[in-house]
């Protein structure tokens, strides 16, 4: 089949017959590419929800906080937690000459200060059920013994609470409107 005698043409074989089924690499990478941006797009709407967003951060603190405890349990130190404003902190009490001090903890990175952003707000609500200050910081015993306490986390239309009791569990509350 590859060439007609005495005409002097080669005629070749057709590349489409050739051609096993299939699609090309550049047919996989375009659909790739269509299927990415869809779901980034996707992502981008459930991430600025912002009930879904407050209550990420609400399962994120809840962690932190029982993590804190375990924590003071472990190292056999008093930790706290202050939220306020835009965000929270986690503290650890050291004793030093003039007695008795919060400083802020940096050694564990689940710990670390966290900022809520522009819309959001964290503030402890009570403890061991009084009502407490806005600088207040909670403490957490090395006893694994505490007392109950509560944090409220709020955005302009939406608002949760975080209630820890006596054996460092922490529950979220339903996100509810403001």
């Amino acid at each position: 089949m590859g060439s007609i005698e005495g005409s002097g043409v080669v005629l070749k074989p057709s590349r489409a017959r050739d051609r096993i089924g299939g699609f090309t690499l550049v047919e996989l990478l375009v659909v790739l590419l269509v299927i990415g941006i869809a779901a980034g797009l996707v992502y981008a709407r459930i991430e600025s929800d912002p009930r879904r967003v407050l209550d990420n951060e609400a399962r994120r603190l809840a962690s932190a906080m029982e993590h804190a405890a375990s924590l003071a349990q472990w190292r056999n130190q008093v930790l706290g937690i202050s939220a306020g404003g835009a965000g929270y902190r986690f503290w650890r009490r050291e004793a030093s000459v003039e007695g008795d001090r919060w400083v802020p903890l940096a050694d564990d990175d689940v710990l670390l200060p966290r900022a809520l952003g522009s819309e959001m707000g964290a503030r402890v609500v009570s403890y061991a059920g009084q009502v407490v200050a806005d600088d207040a910081i909670v403490p957490l015993a090395p006893s694994g013994r505490n007392e109950p306490y509560a944090i409220e986390l709020d955005s302009a239309q939406w608002r949760t609470l975080l209630l820890a009791d006596p054996l460092n569990r922490v529950a979220v509350s339903a996100t509810a409107p403001r």
